[in-house]
């Protein structure tokens, strides 16, 4: 079978498995574990061994307790703990674009986000999401075991090309623009951590794009994955609902993951870079999860499907005009300092 072939089928299947798995054991947050699978199955090469997995679920538990120590200062010292969580932020995005720590990054910047806020709800309430990160990562790399043994790279593929060096201005900015993305959206969802939880992930996704596109790119990056996600997440659930059970809940999301890896490796051609795609179902796949939460509760999925795609339209124009304005302000500077100069 044709390298392009094997990837586009193992970044399909593992998603989809990883979903029925994560629903079928009732973990918490189960949309977690095919979040997860979408971006391990999306990097080359084959999945991490046990001891990376061990080390893994040990930068989860560490990270993610950091939020657990932050809880009692946002209920006692808000002013003082929403300064600790802005470094937090600030030193979480250096350390993924600075030193290439992505995963170390990740999950550091959900501990100081999405850990704490849940924390002020109640202190279970943190441990449950910790416990689903923890199972829906898990679940994700087993899910990869099972299937890159019949649809592996080949070895002259794995090796990728390395990204080109970052200076230390441009990573300290960079690292700015991102903390400047994720902290207002952290304010939003403390007034309201039980409804707005989501906005987090989807706020930690934004911050990473804007690491990888410039002003000029960043409307059709941002919002035209934003939007074209909830597009898709509204069709999924328009289809998931002809007949409703488990399995057509697999099969759905097999058939849109493999319409979106078909577009990420460029089996059907497209314009946009493969990132854009990858945010596509990542949006896709974080509006899905609160729907299938909202439906078992019976709450209207469509009014709350248009609430929460407002919200990620709003934070995504955010991080649009946040990325323009620092970017304009730092080509001030710069040209400021070079007429000086002169």
């Amino acid at each position: 079978m044709h390298i392009q072939a094997r990837r586009i089928f193992r970044l399909s299947i593992i998603p989809a498995l990883t979903l029925v798995i994560a629903y079928g054991l009732q973990i918490p947050l189960p949309f977690i574990a095919p979040l997860f699978a979408f971006m391990f199955a999306a990097m080359p090469g084959p999945p991490m061994g046990p001891k990376s997995l061990f080390g893994l679920l040990v930068v989860i538990i560490i990270t993610c307790g950091v939020g657990l120590l932050l809880i009692p200062m946002l209920l006692h010292y808000q002013f003082t703990a929403l300064l600790v969580v802005a470094l937090g932020l600030y030193f979480s995005n250096y350390l993924t674009v600075n030193m290439g720590k992505v995963l170390f990054g990740t999950f550091l910047t959900i501990g100081f986000t999405l850990i704490s806020a849940a924390g002020t709800v109640s202190f279970g309430l943190a441990v449950l999401v910790i416990k689903g990160l923890v199972l829906g990562v898990t679940i994700a790399v087993f899910c990869q075991w099972m299937i890159y043994p019949w649809l592996p790279d080949d070895p002259a593929t794995i090796s990728e090309k390395s990204a080109k060096p970052v200076t230390a201005d441009q990573s300290n900015w960079i690292a700015l623009r991102s903390t400047a993305i994720v902290l207002p959206v952290y304010w939003l969802v403390l007034t309201n951590p039980a409804t707005y939880m989501a906005l987090v992930l989807k706020a930690v996704l934004l911050a990473q794009q804007s690491s990888m596109v410039n002003a000029k790119d960043a409307g059709k990056e941002l919002l035209g994955s934003t939007f074209l996600g909830g597009v898709f997440a509204v069709i999924f659930w328009m289809l998931l609902g002809i007949y409703t059970n488990l399995w057509m809940f697999f099969l759905w999301m097999l058939l849109a993951c493999l319409y979106f890896a078909c577009k990420i490796y460029q089996l059907i051609p497209t314009q946009f870079p493969a990132s854009f795609w990858t945010n596509v179902a990542m949006t896709m796949l974080i509006m899905l999860g609160p729907a299938v939460a909202d439906s078992a509760n019976g709450k209207d999925v469509y009014a709350a499907f248009f609430s929460r795609m407002s919200l990620f339209i709003g934070i995504t124009l955010y991080a649009w005009l946040a990325l323009y304005v620092m970017e304009y302000l730092r080509t001030y500077r710069r040209n400021k300092q070079a007429a000086s100069n002169i």
